[in-house]
């Protein structure tokens, strides 16, 4: 294989053997769906990324992403959520259109949908919220 291609190869990369969004820099704000009921990621769900307008405290849609985004992936995660250009300090909601995807499997869901609202302080950090779900609970963290 090629220096060139390796290092293209090395650029998608991060440490730890996760692999970035294809794309310059990777996300500032990552998240990863597990389905606890089967053990397994929660993969092929839609969802949405809001910042709150602190003058009136409506929700603005930062991105549903393009076709690999607005879905979580085959592991449960969702690369390129925003830029690190888009991400500012605020507040943030990241929902999770749960009931459609217990629905895709066949089965139904105490919760419609889950929404996280979480404060931004520091918009150079990077920040991971991940989201464990079954038919009749979930829970959340900020991970690393």
């Amino acid at each position: 294989m090629s220096a060139f291609r390796l290092q293209q190869l090395n650029s998608h990369i991060l440490s730890g053997g996760k692999t970035a969004a294809m794309s310059d820099s990777p996300s500032p704000l990552t998240t990863h769906v597990l389905n606890t009921a089967l053990g397994v990621p929660g993969s092929n769900m839609t969802l949405r990324l809001y910042r709150q307008d602190p003058s009136t405290n409506g929700w603005h849609l930062v991105t549903t992403g393009d076709f690999f985004n607005r879905c979580t992936n085959s592991d449960g995660r969702c690369p390129g959520l925003i830029t690190q250009q888009q991400f500012k300090p605020g507040v943030y909601k990241l929902n999770f259109e749960t009931g459609q995807y217990w629905a895709s499997m066949g089965q139904t869901s105490f919760y419609p949908f889950v929404e996280i609202v979480f404060t931004i302080t520091d918009s150079e950090q990077r920040y991971h919220v991940p989201l464990l779900v079954s038919r009749f609970s979930y829970s959340t963290y900020r991970g690393s």
